[in-house]
């Protein structure tokens, strides 16, 4: 109140010369009050009791009425002034968060970026879009010295920071297996043990892991309870789930994975994704998985990243370009 004090009788000079003038230099000398009261932050109900008090030195007979309504207002003021610090309390609260979260969102950008190798007969389209910030869905790709390619498409059942760290951790201990033991199975049992050690048991992380040989164009594949994905059959112009069963990361430390394997001919796609694709809405109403297929047969006929690209696309609008939950597909197709 000092600072204020000091200016209570320009204030009510201010207030005077407006009540007999109504001029609009007095507005504006007003408004500059207010600007520095914001600067010294002076709360709402002290500049209203220099109101008061200047009210009163220019009209000591003041009408009680009046004068009772300015108490009224005075006290309304108080409880607003400290509704509004505690607003300004949780906002700056909020804001330090959302560049907490966008720090960790570069953070995570840089740590799981991977590169879309070029494999000598195989065309490749992948897509990754984050529902938030933070993405809760992963992919990877390996590539070794013998042209062999692996591909990893996560899901972690929990968003934000908590599973962006999870997928990092997954992301380094891939990076950490030798190469001679790049078979499915082996990589899921591995990274299984590394989650149940390592993550909360609240936060379960569905993998699937496949494994491209061009010598033999054979795809062997496991899965941890991840979204089943599709293989386009050309010859027969058909698509046909990609039957893999397997528990999720981290339930239990011995779990032990299956393996098949599939033949790829020239033109067959392996598509595999996460439940964004597969659980998009369009209002209250969830897409059926034959949508998605037509969908991606629609654009069958372009190079596989456009293809990718057009499918998201397609069910970006179909959302009205907002994304309820991350959106990760990945498109491998033989060439002839």
């Amino acid at each position: 109140m000092s600072t204020l004090n000091l200016d209570l009788s320009n204030y009510r000079d201010l207030l005077k010369q407006y009540i007999r003038t109504q001029d609009e230099t007095a507005l504006y000398q007003a408004e500059q009050f207010s600007k520095l009261s914001m600067q010294q932050n002076i709360s709402p109900e002290e500049i209203i009791n220099v109101h008061i008090q200047a009210l009163q030195d220019l009209y000591p007979d003041l009408p009680e009425g009046i004068e009772s309504s300015m108490n009224f207002l005075l006290e309304a003021m108080i409880s607003y002034g400290l509704a509004y610090q505690e607003f300004q309390s949780l906002r700056e609260k909020q804001l330090a968060l959302k560049s907490e979260i966008s720090v960790a969102a570069n953070m995570q950008q840089t740590l799981l970026t991977t590169v879309k190798p070029e494999v000598e007969g195989l065309d490749i389209g992948a897509i990754s879009v984050p529902a938030n910030q933070m993405n809760g869905d992963y992919h990877h790709f390996v590539q070794n010295n013998q042209n062999t390619l692996g591909i990893a498409i996560a899901d972690v059942i929990g968003k934000g920071i908590p599973a962006a760290l999870a997928m990092s951790m997954i992301k380094y201990s891939m990076d950490s297996f030798p190469e001679n033991r790049m078979d499915p199975c082996t990589i899921l049992e591995s990274l299984n043990r590394v989650v149940e050690r390592n993550v909360d048991p609240s936060m379960f992380i569905t993998m699937f892991y496949g494994l491209y040989k061009p010598e033999t164009s054979k795809f062997y594949y496991s899965s941890a309870g991840h979204e089943p994905g599709f293989y386009y059959n050309a010859r027969e112009d058909k698509f046909e789930e990609i039957e893999a069963r397997g528990i999720v990361l981290g339930v239990t430390r011995d779990t032990e994975y299956q393996q098949y394997e599939k033949t790829i001919h020239p033109e067959d796609m392996i598509i595999l994704l996460t439940d964004g694709v597969t659980e998009c809405r369009q209002g209250d109403r969830f897409i059926e998985s034959e949508e998605v297929l037509d969908v991606i047969k629609t654009y069958m006929h372009l190079p596989a990243q456009q293809l990718v690209d057009q499918v998201y696309k397609h069910f970006e609008r179909l959302q009205d370009f907002h994304l309820r939950d991350d959106f990760t597909l990945i498109i491998l197709r033989k060439q002839v």
